[in-house]
């Protein structure tokens, strides 16, 4: 099912298997790599190749799969560049952009946590 949000465009409603806001953040955001993603955009990554070159490693499979639910979910969108029809660069939307300061918690707190790690650049 398909809704459209002002300023958010189309999202694609997930079965909820709660009433809990927490549990249907996590079904969209709660895995190893979306909140990483979603750092990257922050960080101002938009192509496929820059995702792709992040420390982390993602896999090709995962990170086609990723972006693709993000999309659906109304996090990000995508629009074609260059010649070829099937390179994109994503840009958040105003929902993926309301993320900016848990994203932000998140390294606050992992750099009091984890002695020796910093903020990417």
């Amino acid at each position: 099912m398909q809704a459209t949000q002002p300023g958010r465009g189309p999202r694609v409603r997930h079965a909820q298997r709660s009433i809990c806001p927490v549990a249907c953040s996590l079904d969209i955001l709660g895995d190893r790599w979306t909140l990483l993603l979603i750092r990257d955009l922050l960080l101002g990554k938009s192509r496929y190749g820059e995702f792709l070159a992040s420390a982390e490693g993602i896999p090709t499979n995962i990170l086609a799969e990723r972006l693709k639910r993000l999309e659906q979910a109304g996090i990000i969108t995508s629009t074609p560049y260059g010649n070829h029809a099937r390179r994109k660069e994503y840009r958040l939307t105003q929902a993926g952009e309301a993320l900016r300061p848990i994203v932000k918690a998140m390294r606050d707190w992992g750099l009091r946590q984890f002695p020796g790690t910093r903020a990417p650049d």
